[in-house]
């Protein structure tokens, strides 16, 4: 035979193909042995090309292969991921048995068909075949997957019926399939009367407890497991610092002993291990101490990298050295030579987009097209996000439509970009080719279109996406009740907006804050303010959108010391003022016409170089035909922003009312020398 041939000359092993290759051409045929270690050859080393040549001279020598050959092709296209041919070769077997049956379930697992590893399953079952643990295990890791809980207890029936279930094996498939269908207690209960548990049942239902975040039980059976004698390895440790990350009050505590248990086991230069002590302490804000665990490790792989770039871009809000931190990471990548992976990318793009480095953003996406990641989704999400900021929808559309594979996430990306950028009608446009296709929008999405119609004071519409949310359930969702709140309030129907609000369930600062300003804008100071009473009452503590909402109602309602109340109470809860309250301040004294008293407000405010707080006393002064003030405050205006033609537009009004016609003449001529031109109003109505 050829394969003792080449083992009594002492070739290596991949000359046995060489030889193949040789005496093909002389018209040989070989026996069931010789065929079967070619396959089983090709299959160890993943060359699928040298098993179908085996194949195909089987069928061109018109060999009949025994069922042992067949089950080892069958084997070799299953891990192959070729299930077309497999199951071709499968329904020609003249009687296939149960590992033929296995390995076309385990390829279809393997290739995450789902439903067409059941459905040979169920043919097993019918072909009357007694199951072995491998085709239960096979079925069981479909339910895990799937989180098909009612089906996995179908086949925990089977399994206790055909008296397998004392198998160690088997029991680690169930505990996993109960833990992943979140049923950890049901999971305990196995796992406590199986007589063959080993270090994957406790690794199984330890893994189980971090995904529940039970982390007190989790905590009770690893000390269990320490006390039973078995050893804790790198698998049990990265799925604890796991669960440290969840909760902040004990995680750092709990994860800094481990760390030091993780010292005495030898562990700490373990890769998963260090890499996953390096992102617990990331994650709970010890950065210091994650970059001690980076830079002592000797071996850095692409998953260590991608935590550490994580690490410095969610710090919170991003600075500009954790920034540079991750770039100095991401250039040391590609200097060590490892392949970026689309997380490295999507960590990179968040952090030009926090930073506002759109030219290093650019340069990133070139990178991503020269590892070919631009058909990622999650890569094409932060893209859009990128150039959306940019104000360049039109580059953030082309990553929309290069994206083949579109889940909801990037629709709302795109849909919001547009929104962003004002362009409401690109958004609605978008929205319907999602219901077109038939997307199934989620509530971020709906978020957004409601944003739209508000912006764009379509009420008939957001009415017809109201209609949607009813129909669809996402009516609870808070961040949808806000939006629609905004939405009939711009839309001008306070009391939808209003009625929407009392059924909102335990409304949040921003359904609080939205419903003040909505009450605000259409002129029921009284109605704001009692709102803002209600809130202190259900103890939500107020932010800075609360208090413009407040001093919008105390203005448009003339009560100026009331307002100033406000204004000086916002120290009392915590709230910095900013420029917008200021501005509110300062329309306070305007609309009641203490045209001084705004006057002084401003040049003591700290904002004294702010055109916007100018502007709203000019507004005032034209209401009030105070030229002289007006004067002073449109010369400011004017120095502070020369090309605002407004300003020049409001003084020429105040001059012109107050019939100083050279003064007003000579406000059009400054206009013509310094080329400022009035844009034409322009109404939806």
């Amino acid at each position: 035979m050829l394969l003792e041939k080449t083992k009594l000359l002492g070739l290596p092993k991949p000359l046995i193909f060489n030889q193949f290759y040789q005496t093909r051409y002389m018209h040989l045929s070989f026996d069931s042995v010789t065929y079967t270690k070619l396959v089983q050859r090709s299959t160890k080393s993943s060359c699928l090309l040298h098993g179908k040549l085996a194949h195909a001279h089987i069928i061109k020598s018109a060999f009949k292969p025994c069922l042992f050959l067949l089950n080892n092709l069958l084997n070799m296209y299953s891990k192959a991921g070729e299930m077309d041919v497999a199951h071709r070769l499968f329904d020609k077997m003249p009687k296939p048995n149960l590992v033929s049956y296995n390995s076309l379930i385990s390829g279809y697992n393997q290739m995450g068909a789902f439903d067409k590893a059941m459905m040979v399953f169920s043919e097993a079952r019918k072909a009357c075949l007694k199951l072995d643990k491998f085709t239960y295990a096979g079925a069981l890791n479909v339910c895990t997957q799937t989180g098909d809980l009612r089906q996995g207890k179908l086949i925990h029936g089977l399994i206790v019926v055909s008296g397998l279930s004392e198998i160690g094996f088997l029991s680690n498939s169930l505990i996993d399939m109960y833990c992943k269908c979140e049923c950890v207690d049901q999971a305990r209960f196995l796992f406590e009367n199986s007589k063959e548990i080993d270090e994957i049942s406790w690794n199984t239902l330890i893994a189980g407890y971090v995904r529940m975040n039970k982390n007190e039980e989790m905590l009770k059976l690893l000390t269990s497991m320490h006390r039973n004698g078995l050893n804790l390895n790198t698998y049990t440790m990265g799925s604890v610092l796991k669960a440290c990350c969840t909760n902040m009050d004990v995680g750092i505590m709990c994860g800094k002993m481990l760390h030091g248990c993780i010292m005495k086991l030898g562990f700490d230069i373990d890769i998963v291990v260090g890499t996953a002590l390096l992102d617990m302490y990331a994650k709970m804000g010890e950065l210091h101490s994650a970059i001690k665990i980076f830079t002592s490790m000797p071996n850095r792989n692409i998953v260590m990298y991608n935590a550490m770039i994580s690490g410095f871009i969610e710090t919170g809000s991003i600075s500009k050295e954790c920034a540079n931190e991750a770039c100095r990471l991401f250039f040391e990548v590609q200097r060590q030579g490892l392949k970026p992976s689309k997380f490295t990318f999507s960590s990179m793009l968040k952090a030009c987009i926090a930073v506002g480095d759109f030219v290093y953003g650019k340069q990133i996406h070139a990178q991503i097209c020269k590892y070919n990641l631009q058909s990622d989704e999650f890569i094409g999400s932060a893209l859009i996000e990128l150039y959306s900021l940019m104000g360049s929808t039109e580059d953030g559309l082309k990553c929309f439509r290069s994206t083949p594979t579109r889940d909801i996430v990037l629709w709302t990306s795109m849909i919001a970009g547009y929104i962003q950028n004002g362009k409401f009608e690109s958004a609605l446009s978008l929205f319907y080719e999602l219901m077109a296709c038939g997307g199934r929008p989620d509530e971020f999405t709906i978020s957004n279109i409601l944003s739209a119609c508000a912006d764009l004071a379509i009420a008939r519409l957001g009415e017809q996406v109201h209609g949607h949310v009813v129909k669809s359930g996402f009516g609870n969702f808070r961040i949808v009740q806000n939006s629609q709140i905004c939405m009939y309030a711009k839309c001008g129907d306070i009391d939808s907006a209003n009625l929407t609000f009392q059924e909102t369930e335990n409304p949040d600062v921003v359904s609080w804050s939205v419903m003040i300003c909505s009450c605000a804008q259409h002129g029921c100071a009284r109605d704001a303010l009692n709102l803002f009473g209600l809130m202190k009452e259900h103890e939500i503590k107020p932010n800075q959108i609360t208090f413009v909402g407040v001093l919008s109602a105390c203005s448009y309602g003339g009560l100026v010391e009331e307002g100033l109340k406000y204004f000086e109470s916002m120290k009392d809860y915590g709230v910095e003022t900013s420029i917008e309250h200021y501005c509110c301040v300062v329309d306070l004294f305007g609309r009641a016409g203490r045209l001084a008293e705004a006057e002084n407000f401003i040049l003591t405010s700290g904002f004294k170089n702010n055109p916007i707080m100018w502007r709203a006393l000019l507004s005032a002064c034209k209401v009030y035909k105070d030229a002289v003030t007006g004067n002073r405050a449109a010369m400011k205006v004017i120095e502070l922003e020369p090309q605002e033609s407004a300003s020049y537009v409001l003084l020429h009004s105040i001059y012109a009312d107050a019939a100083v016609e050279p003064l007003a003449a000579s406000v059009r001529e400054l206009m013509l020398q310094r080329g400022v031109k009035k844009e034409p109003g322009l109404s939806w109505i």
